[in-house]
């Protein structure tokens, strides 16, 4: 008689930890594969390991390159008229060379966020990687 609640708590867990994800069978090999789905941003992120595109772990720990990076970000966040993906693009600051990556939604915010990094002091050089965002 007790171990029914008991039963019923351990089914409605299971069940709720469960829910949405898609039941394995042993052997379903159609099943696996919907789940080993590379994401989204696969070729990006293959381009990425090779070692020569300028990310994140790649910006310079220079004082004088964090308050580049610092300032840019700050000029384009306060920028209302660009779109929440301009807001979050990546600067990435070498030796003054700054490191442009992401998408956008047009050329105009491209442009807008390229020319917003050249009033920084301090930089030197603006590499624009910034893609125009597929709809």
């Amino acid at each position: 008689m007790r171990r029914t609640p008991l039963l019923l708590a351990t089914a409605l867990v299971v069940g709720v930890t469960t829910m949405g994800k898609p039941a394995l069978a042993a052997g379903d090999a159609e099943t696996r594969s919907v789940e080993a789905a590379p994401a989204d941003d696969t070729a990006r992120n293959v381009r990425d390991r090779g070692g020569d595109t300028a990310t994140a772990d790649k910006q310079s720990n220079d004082p004088a390159d964090v308050e580049v990076t610092r300032r840019i970000r700050e000029a384009i966040v306060r920028n209302d008229r660009l779109s929440t993906s301009a807001h979050n693009v990546k600067i990435v600051t070498n030796a003054g060379v700054v490191t442009l990556r992401g998408p956008v939604l047009n050329e105009e915010e491209r442009a807008t966020i390229a020319a917003t990094a050249l009033q920084v002091e301090g930089v030197k050089r603006i590499d624009n990687q910034l893609e125009i965002a597929r709809r």
